[in-house]
């Protein structure tokens, strides 16, 4: 109806009632006096009436806009984190960050800090790789989005290259799953098994990704030990001791970043059994199952076990040396039907991202397939060579207790940090070896594991080796000497042939 047509009606409405009320109106006297009690006119009470409806109208609104104003709380620019990103820290890069470093500027920086395996560009991908990549990119099949847990090929190239993870039967493509990195398949599995107020357990040493990845969400970490005088084996009890109604399950890493440790059947068999008595899933970042060294082997926890259900990730990042092709897999273990729901939720997380680069997808069958035994062969004797060489330089060092790594990557290297007055811990000793020496190092204080440092293997020979030489030099200079006549290294005992090389 328009608004004049409106107005009218309600003038004509009010007009009527103002003459059917003015017959009923109280009368005044004939000299026009009022009567003993003279009410106010009904035109008065009308007008007044409506007054009063539109104060409390525009009271009504301004309490509203009053209450609006309080809600929105902001009288200017007030923008905050969310709770997740604020509460989410990366352990290494706060702790690298803190450093006071100028290295020496007579020496060449040696980064044995670095765990990307194609920084000082000595391993490379293998030609089979390359091509793969390139034969997917020429085909134009893979440019658009996949299906959320990958293309049905790519998963059924996981599915066979990881047939050993359970050799009693074959693994479906349903069960993998393909994410953007190892990291976001670790990612994914604590998330879809565990929920606020739930904790996990994890291995310290240990990565420090898996805290980084929890505590956001207000997911609580419990540390549980490693044994370095065991071979980085798990402290059982001590595991033991840490589960309760609330923990949602126990990541295991083997092979060990940071330890270069390697579980032997026995004690993955006895990870297992405490497992199987309380219930408990396995989140297995096996990111580095085919980095072993000579003499040691590596079983997939998944191969043990029917009763345990097991979550294990896995990627091209390490093996194939293309950390940024950003490659990685989660294949579900569950012989038993025991993660119930949660595999529902593991694949829902798929959606989060649409699925990961189609691109690698494309290739992911070929490059599984024909990449040389070969190639991976040569790439774990540079890393084995490194590892015996900076071993048998580094325990004649005084001071200093390196960890014989049987495969990943790393070598973890204990520091008597009492016998070194001039720093107070790792971290200052990471610094000074940086700022004398330019060779640096991760303090255990990354990892959970303080009196420690790491190393990494990946470098070229020559490089490790002059490594190890300035990390004896500054040792000797810094070391609390109870025998001045004995040098930390005695003559002739680094020799080629001591060496083995």
């Amino acid at each position: 109806m328009p608004s004049s047509v409106a107005k009218e009606g309600y003038q004509f409405q009010r007009a009527n009632s103002r003459n059917q009320q003015s017959s009923s109106c109280p009368s005044r006297s004939a000299s026009g006096s009022p009567a003993a009690v003279t009410p106010p006119s009904c035109d008065d009470v009308v007008d007044e009436a409506l007054a009063e409806l539109q104060l409390q109208s525009q009271q009504q609104k301004q309490k509203q806009k009053q209450m609006i104003h309080s809600v929105k709380g902001r009288s200017g620019w007030q923008i905050k984190s969310s709770k997740l990103a604020f509460n989410t820290h990366n352990r290494i890069r706060n702790i690298v960050e803190s450093l006071k470093i100028k290295p020496n500027p007579e020496k060449p920086m040696i980064p044995l800090s670095i765990g990307d395996p194609t920084t000082f560009g000595n391993l490379k991908a293998a030609d089979e790789t390359m091509k793969a990549v390139l034969h997917s990119l020429e085909s134009g099949k893979f440019n658009g989005y996949a299906h959320t847990q990958g293309h049905e090929a790519s998963r059924q190239a996981v599915a066979q290259y990881s047939a050993h993870q359970r050799p009693e039967g074959a693994i479906e493509t349903s069960d993998v799953v393909l994410c953007s990195g190892c990291s976001s398949a670790l990612e994914y599995c604590i998330l879809a098994l565990a929920d606020r107020g739930q904790n996990v357990l994890i291995p310290r040493p240990g990565f420090c990704l898996y805290h980084t990845l929890a505590e956001g969400l207000d997911i609580e970490v419990r540390y549980y030990d490693l044994l370095p005088d065991q071979q980085w084996r798990a402290d059982l009890v001590q595991l033991e001791s840490l589960i309760d109604e609330n923990t949602a399950a126990l990541l295991i890493n083997n092979p060990s970043n940071p330890c270069g440790s390697v579980f032997d059947e026995k004690h993955l068999r006895q990870l297992i059994d405490v497992c199987e008595r309380h219930y408990l899933p396995i989140i297995a970042d096996e990111i580095y199952e085919h980095f072993v060294f000579p003499g040691s082997k590596h079983l997939a926890v998944s191969s043990l076990t029917r009763e345990v259900p097991v979550l294990s990730c896995g990627g091209l990042t390490k093996r194939f040396l293309v950390p940024g092709w950003r490659m990685g897999w989660i294949i579900v273990h569950d012989r038993k039907q025991r993660l119930g729901n949660a595999v529902i939720g593991l694949k829902n997380m798929c959606g989060r991202i649409l699925g990961s680069n189609t691109i690698i997808q494309g290739a992911l069958p070929e490059i599984l397939a024909k990449t040389p035994q070969s190639y991976f062969d040569g790439v774990i004797q540079v890393l084995y060579s490194n590892a015996s060489l900076a071993y048998k330089m580094l325990k004649q060092v005084r001071g200093l207790n390196p960890v014989m790594p049987n495969g990943a990557m790393y070598m973890m290297i204990g520091v008597s940090i009492e016998r070194f007055p001039a720093f107070k811990d790792d971290t200052h000793f990471v610094q000074e070896l940086v700022n004398e020496q330019s060779v640096f190092c991760l303090p255990g204080s990354c990892f959970e594991y303080p009196g420690y440092v790491r190393i990494v293997l990946t470098v070229p020979l020559a490089m490790i080796e002059e490594a190890c030489v300035r990390i004896a030099e500054f040792c000797e200079r810094h070391y609390k000497k109870e025998d001045s006549s004995r040098s930390f290294i005695e003559h002739g005992l680094l020799d080629e042939e001591e060496l083995g090389f």
